[in-house]
């Protein structure tokens, strides 16, 4: 809950900044008359430290008084305390219920935010959450004065507002970056970035480089890479060093735009250049690190390696493929699809030199053929073809 002063200075007021929507209700200004039923509920929460004993109470009352007007601050309270007690499914009922009576606080909404994420339910409902608190820290912003009020107080509560606005923004920034990766339908995606980057612009502008990327991904998902490349670009001119993206556009280039060949095998290099420099993110593990430092190599290694094969095979001379595809291949277990192409193109590789190096590629075909990959089948002809030349 916001300190009295972050939201109102003194009684007689004037209004700064936004307007609160009139049809919307606080349980922070909810009168409760001494000795109510309400009184008595409040009593016994606040009297206690446990969530057990407060959700009790709380359960209590709206089962004796299921027409209470207080209702949706029972509610608001169950959400809060049903996430101490990691009952987020309930958190997330008690919080909905809130909701629908339009109890919109932004504490509030920050507590049924974090059932989502604890429950790892990435539902649209918690992006119309995110969404839905934008006006609501705007309209908990405002300061209120009156005449001749102190200049000092008055810079001081506008300056708390403006830093609790910060804080709470962060919030939705983290509770997005933290449901985002849950979401598995690419045109979902697509949608939730179209949200967040209409209610939060500036913070959209801010991270563009990450957003423009997590677009690219969403639309190379959905089959249309012309626009994952146009976002993947985006996301490269504001952050050069963004190696998720030069991975993306570099690979996409390699296999399906063979014009754009050579901007493939620059950012390819590019991403190659830049691995030793990145540093681990906090709260992630080392191996979590190493197994994504491992599939950003790897999928530079096949980028070269393929551009390699197709741009010499008529010459046969293609040791540097399969010195780039023999790197590959084993960094990216983590990615069974490019992990089964690296063993496949590997192979036709070995097949390619002359004189063709049947015991190589056959290796590295059986490990292509283990593989669930758009390859495998081509990989078990050609090794097929290679294990009759060698028996």
């Amino acid at each position: 809950m916001r300190t009295l002063t972050q939201a109102v200075l003194l009684a007689g007021m004037v209004l700064w900044a936004w307007p609160l929507p009139a049809q919307q209700q606080s349980c922070s200004n909810y009168s409760i008359i001494i000795g109510s039923p309400e009184d008595k509920l409040m009593l016994a929460v606040n009297g206690t430290d446990d969530p057990n004993a407060k959700v009790a109470a709380l359960e209590k009352f709206g089962q004796d008084h299921p027409g209470s007007k207080y209702a949706p601050c029972v509610e608001e309270l169950l959400t809060k305390n049903y996430v101490k007690l990691k009952e987020y499914d309930k958190a997330i009922a008690a919080g909905q219920k809130a909701i629908a009576a339009s109890h919109m606080e932004v504490s509030f909404l920050e507590d049924l935010l974090q059932a989502y994420i604890g429950g790892g339910n990435a539902s649209a409902d918690a992006f119309d959450l995110i969404a839905k608190a934008a006006p609501q820290i705007k309209a908990e912003m405002r300061v209120f004065t009156k005449l001749n009020e102190d200049p000092a107080k008055v810079a001081q509560a506008k300056e708390s507002a403006l830093k609790q606005a910060k804080s709470d923004t962060d919030y939705m920034v983290y509770a997005f970056l933290n449901l985002f990766p849950r979401v598995t339908d690419p045109n979902q995606r697509i949608k939730f970035l179209d949200q967040f980057s209409q209610t939060y612009p500036e913070v959209a502008k801010e991270h563009t480089a990450d957003f423009d990327y997590r677009y690219a991904v969403a639309y190379a998902q959905i089959n249309q890479p012309d626009k994952a490349d146009d976002y993947a670009e985006k996301a490269i001119a504001a952050d050069p060093n963004n190696i998720d993206a030069l991975n993306l556009v570099a690979y996409d280039y390699a296999f399906r735009v063979p014009a754009k060949r050579s901007t493939a095998v620059e950012d390819a290099k590019k991403v190659l250049a830049v691995i030793p420099t990145v540093k681990k993110p906090d709260g992630m593990s080392n191996d979590q690190f190493n197994i994504q430092q491992n599939n950003q190599e790897g999928m530079a290694n096949l980028t070269l390696g393929y551009i390699d094969l197709v741009r010499n095979a008529s010459s046969h001379r293609v040791a540097g493929a399969v010195r780039e595809l023999a790197k590959a291949a084993p960094l990216l277990s983590a990615d069974p699809e490019l992990q089964g192409q690296a063993y496949y193109l590997l192979g036709f590789s070995y097949e390619t030199l002359y004189p063709a190096q049947h015991r190589e590629a056959y290796a590295a075909l059986k490990q292509a053929v283990k593989i669930p990959s758009s390859t495998q089948a081509k990989a078990r002809e050609l090794l097929a073809r290679v294990s009759y030349v060698l028996h």
